[in-house]
């Protein structure tokens, strides 16, 4: 009789950092190498749920929800300002809180621009980088991004409440289905889940706080560039090519900095493990054996 090889289970947890109640999921054995897995919008760590048992037999997996997202609780009086800063400064806070001295960042969307801050107060302890549509150069980003930067260049009353009007459940819904050839394959979980978390009261209010600040990550992409250059980290690109926020250009750009770096394209769109877990798993799982121990 053929065995079926054991599903490592996934705990969940909260812990105390920088004022904050982090929710986070892990799996895997507890002295093996830690992946930190960094979510996007507007997801949380449920978007790594199949993912997260793919690496944990052979690494400790750990996948934080950022301050806004998913399960994380900010308490009221701790007068939290939505901003990359203070995400990054939070899941520095959060990686104290865990002792993680080393590890490998996977990270996507809104993750990257936490996880280049990350890096940057603690360039030892990053010892590889999977980027999953997660950017660091402006030519990665894509025409999507008009409406953003309208709000970048003229912060008015007008252009916040154009943005306001898409994050509603169907906005949420088309987010995971851009770029993808076969929509009915996405689960419906996922952005189904998202949507019930931004209803909650004021969400909305600190997404679109988030947007507002997402230029000061362009304007620092320069700053990360230069990390990329001096610390040269391993960095594997696996991107979804038909992604309308984060283009392939972005992937390749790496390159120019890390010319070491591996960039793959995969046919899908932003959500790319929605519809590609096992390939971005697989080359994961390459890389990481070779860069992580």
């Amino acid at each position: 009789m053929t065995e079926t090889p054991a599903i490592p289970f996934t705990a969940h947890h909260f812990v105390e950092a920088d004022g904050v109640r982090v929710f986070y999921r892990e799996s895997g054995p507890a002295d093996a190498p830690v992946v930190l897995l960094l979510h996007g919008f507007p997801a949380s760590s449920f978007q790594y749920r199949e993912l997260i048992p793919r690496l944990a037999h052979r690494y400790r997996v750990i996948a934080p929800d950022l301050p806004g997202f998913g399960f994380t609780e900010v308490p009221a009086e701790r007068d939290y300002h939505y901003t990359f800063n203070a995400l990054a400064m939070t899941i520095h806070a959060f990686t104290e809180a865990l002792g993680l001295a080393r590890y490998a960042l996977y990270v996507f969307d809104y993750g990257a621009p936490t996880g280049w801050r990350l890096a940057l107060m603690a360039p030892e302890r990053v010892a590889a980088i999977v980027s999953q549509n997660g950017n660091a150069y402006e030519e990665g980003l894509g025409d999507a991004w008009q409406p953003i930067q309208r709000y970048w260049r003229e912060p008015t009353l007008e252009h916040r409440n154009a943005i306001r009007g898409a994050l509603t459940a169907e906005g949420i819904r088309r987010e995971y289905a851009v770029g993808i050839q076969h929509p009915e394959l996405i689960k419906p979980e996922g952005y189904t889940l998202d949507a019930a978390l931004l209803a909650r009261p004021g969400n909305v209010d600190i997404q679109l706080d988030l947007f507002l600040d997402y230029a000061d990550n362009v304007r620092r992409y320069p700053e990360f560039q230069q990390y990329f250059r001096s610390a040269q980290p391993p960095l594997l690109a696996i991107w979804g090519e038909h992604d309308p926020y984060f283009i392939p250009a972005g992937a390749r750009a790496f390159q120019r900095d890390l010319p070491e770096a591996t960039v793959t394209f995969l046919p899908t769109g932003h959500f790319a493990l929605e519809t590609h877990l096992e390939e971005i798993a697989g080359a994961m799982l390459g890389f990481l054996a070779q860069h992580l121990t």
